[in-house]
């Protein structure tokens, strides 16, 4: 059997070249602040694989993404280890493009707190008197640069992401960041409208996008995960406040109220979370994982 090296590592993931494709592994690590945490959280990396794969599927129509399979039978035999199961996804190789795609439709979180302060939200301009956590009358795509392992992504205007993207593609620059745009809100609302029907607000979210060999923008990375995005239930939602979520942000919070905790989680607070990932997963596919 031939053995895999990963190629790259990321907070989360670690990928492996399978020669014309990629082989991407979602392992149980959470990271928080851009941080590794010390603690493997168990099934994280397949709730984030298959929860991936349905958005994929979903949204095929809208536009073309990266997964080619996730089926380790379809892989090389190294992926039908047990510890690779289900966790695997076989990608197209795309040239990633460095903005990370955030669109928020609720005000929370950073949002808030710039919100507060100013009034905008990484400089766009929002109505006065808006609560916390309340529904945007439009979504918002605020980008962001994509930074390496340790340090913290830097929000940028639209007007900067084409600056970004025409300094490696000249020429391309606007016409790429356009797109990325609009893409990014009309996949978030097609989505959110979906995921409200099975009783989940998608508060905010982020994507991140590729060209193929001809320069086509497609869907790569990982999608509407909880690790990507801002779960909240439905069911007792009211703007004024925070909101209970299915996401990390239950372990945000808990690491905020124990700054001494040098990253270390307690074991309940690993199992609250992966439940909370698996309820998420159940609610919006209707399977268990």
């Amino acid at each position: 059997m031939t053995e895999f090296k990963p190629i790259k590592e990321g907070k989360v993931r670690e990928i492996y070249d399978n020669g014309d494709s990629l082989i991407m592994v979602a392992t149980d690590r959470i990271s928080a602040f851009d941080v590794i945490l010390k603690n493997k959280v168990t099934n994280k990396g397949k709730v984030l694989t298959q929860m991936s794969k349905f958005w994929f599927d979903y949204t095929r129509d809208l536009l073309p993404n990266h997964m080619l399979s996730v089926d380790v039978k379809e892989m090389p035999e190294f992926f039908r280890q047990p510890q690779y199961e289900g966790r695997s996804m076989m990608c197209r190789k795309l040239t990633m493009l460095p903005v990370e795609c955030i669109v928020r439709g609720y005000i929370t979180g950073s949002g808030w707190a710039s919100y507060q302060k100013t009034g905008k939200v990484c400089g766009i301009q929002l109505p006065e008197g808006l609560k916390e956590s309340e529904k945007l009358p439009e979504p918002i795509y605020t980008p962001s640069t994509k930074a390496e392992i340790g340090d913290h992504d830097e929000n940028i205007s639209y007007e900067q992401s084409i600056d970004v993207l025409e300094k490696l593609f000249p020429g391309k620059g606007e016409e790429y960041a356009t797109k990325l745009r609009d893409y990014t809100i009309a996949l978030y609302k097609k989505c959110a409208e979906y995921a409200l029907s099975r009783g989940i607000i998608i508060a905010d979210t982020k994507f991140e996008f590729g060209l193929d060999e001809d320069g086509n923008v497609i869907l790569g990375d990982e999608m509407l995960t909880p690790d990507s995005s801002r779960f909240w239930p439905l069911e007792g939602y009211e703007a004024g406040h925070g909101q209970p979520s299915f996401d990390k942000q239950f372990v945000r919070n808990w690491l905020l109220a124990n700054p001494d905790s040098d990253y270390d989680l307690p074991q309940d607070v690993i199992d609250k979370t992966i439940a909370k990932y698996e309820e998420a997963y159940e609610m919006l596919t209707g399977k268990k994982l």
